[in-house]
């Protein structure tokens, strides 16, 4: 077991989880150092830091992907570790593997188990020899668009192409017919490359109708595993979630204890330490399936600290120094019910397209039983390069309908200026009747929303309101707030417009 003190550590991400990394570090009396490209000069992570150092660039392979950059900085700074966060290098075998030959501590699993675990062509073959239960589909990456093609007949369309070394829906494509399996994959290899280095895709059979079910995993380096249970990923757009929960809606304790079995055996198998998620599907019938282990901290990662009590960023900076973990299998006992709202940069009623722009107003919710996992102030600029995530909100009560009227709550106080928001579709899944009985699957945005179902009479004089209060703060000059909003769709309310023009009359 390799242990270590860690009194410095390099936090190799940005934005909200950059700041969440960093507030644990400190808590636990660690200092930190934050990299930052040209863009993010200004960013929160590198205001809370008490290091910051440049990585140059704005596009992610110029700045937070490149490694010897990072690797420099980490010798500079004389670090201890080096936290990758999620995206990124967080599930990079090759960074992780540099990491631990530069004598750092890499607050992550092993480089062998992101190798096995997180290629996922790997972690599959690996589920089959286990006997975890799998979809239907290749173990190996496509060699060629023929056999892809002939692959995806015997399956059956529609079929699933995904990435073969990371995750978050990024290299992702349903493919219905054979029409579209040759456009579709040359889709799917540029978004992977881009997205993680790596062209590689595997094939599967796309499972209709399913819950997204997810088990966090933490392990430590004796060999100890232990399973956190389960969160519900249904709520997705483009492959990609936007609303969890925990625990799972349709779980039973049989089938809680069945999955998170599966998810021990399959990590204490590859060597695993460290936290992880194992990601499964579950039909109608309650049958689940393997998909893929992220080898890394999950977004979502707060809905299972708010029911377990379990500091997770804490646990991982412990089990990364040689610790055990700090519970057994059998103190885990989740209480309540949490949910959690990514909040991001973009526009629900245009097909959730990025919004860009310079916030002229940010006011995150408070009260009780609410948590902000914030990553932007009041001034930011949302920039084209980087996941436009804002925030996220997690709302916790002892019961599944109380945590929804919470959530709502706290939606409701949150005020984003200058740019559109996921908050007003958000809003939306939290009031609908099949979300709140809880039957809902992954297909619930396709069948469910559509961008009638959101309001915008009222938001524009409460936007209007916000920009002037803003304006007389001295956030800005008028011109750029006036441009900021003006050019922006949506932003040419006559009531809005008229208040702008007497103000700058005034």
């Amino acid at each position: 077991m390799k242990k270590s003190s860690i009194r410095k550590v390099l936090v190799a991400n940005r934005g909200e989880i950059a700041v969440r990394i960093m507030r644990a570090c400190r808590e636990l009396g660690i200092a930190v150092v934050a990299v930052y490209s040209d863009v993010d000069r200004t960013a929160l992570h590198v205001q809370l830091a008490d290091e910051a150092y440049p990585l140059g660039g704005v596009k992610a392979s110029e700045s937070y992907l490149n490694q010897d950059k990072i690797l420099e900085i980490a010798g500079t700074s004389a670090v201890d570790a080096i936290h990758p966060g999620y995206g990124f290098l967080s599930e990079n075998p090759g960074f992780a593997e540099k990491v631990e030959r530069a004598g750092l501590s890499f607050i992550g699993p092993p480089s062998s188990a992101i190798r096995l675990l997180g290629d996922k062509t790997a972690a599959r073959t690996l589920a089959r020899k286990l006997g975890v239960p799998t979809v239907a589909g290749t173990t190996d990456a496509i060699q060629s668009d023929a056999a892809a093609i002939q692959i995806a007949e015997e399956l059956g369309y529609p079929v699933l192409l995904k990435a073969a070394a990371g995750g978050g829906g990024k290299g992702m494509r349903v493919v219905w017919s054979r029409e579209e399996f040759a456009s579709s994959l040359r889709a799917a290899r540029s978004e992977a490359k881009g997205a993680f280095g790596d062209d590689r895709v595997y094939l599967e059979k796309y499972v209709q109708q399913p819950r997204h079910v997810e088990i966090q995993i933490i392990g430590d380096q004796s060999g100890t595993v232990v399973y956190l249970g389960e969160r519900d990923c249904s709520v997705q757009r483009r492959h990609q979630k936007v609303i969890e929960e925990s625990p799972s809606p349709i779980m039973t304790p049989e089938l809680r204890a069945q999955m998170g079995e599966s998810a021990v055996r399959l990590a204490s198998s590859a060597g695993y330490w460290n936290a992880g998620t194992v990601e499964f599907l579950v039909d109608p019938d309650r049958n689940f399936f393997f998909l893929e282990v992220n080898t890394r901290l999950q977004v979502e990662h707060p809905v299972t600290e708010a029911t377990t009590g379990i500091d997770l960023v804490k646990e991982q900076i412990r089990v990364a120094s040689g610790q055990p973990l700090s519970f057994s299998q059998s103190q885990v006992q989740p209480d309540g019910h949490a949910i959690e709202c990514r909040i991001y940069a973009e526009d629900p009623e245009n097909n959730f397209l990025p919004s860009t722009g310079r916030i002229v107003h940010y006011a995150p919710p408070e009260g009780p039983c609410v948590r902000v996992d914030n990553g932007v102030r009041r001034g930011d600029t949302v920039q084209v390069y980087y996941d436009p995530m804002l925030a996220k909100v997690i709302a916790w009560s002892q019961s599944r309908s109380d945590a929804i009227q919470t959530m709502l709550r706290a939606l409701q106080e949150f005020r984003v200026v200058g740019i559109k928001t996921t908050i007003p579709f958000c809003t939306f899944v939290l009031k609908n009747a099949q979300f709140q009985s809880g039957n809902y699957d992954t297909h619930f945005v396709q069948t469910q929303f559509s961008p009638e179902s959101l309001t915008s009479g009222p938001a524009d004089e409460e936007e209007a309101a916000a920009i002037v209060a803003a304006l007389l703060r001295g956030s800005g000059t008028l011109g750029d707030q006036l441009a900021a909003t003006a050019k922006r769709p949506g932003s040419d309310s006559q009531w809005k417009q008229e208040r702008l023009r007497t103000y700058r009359a005034s």
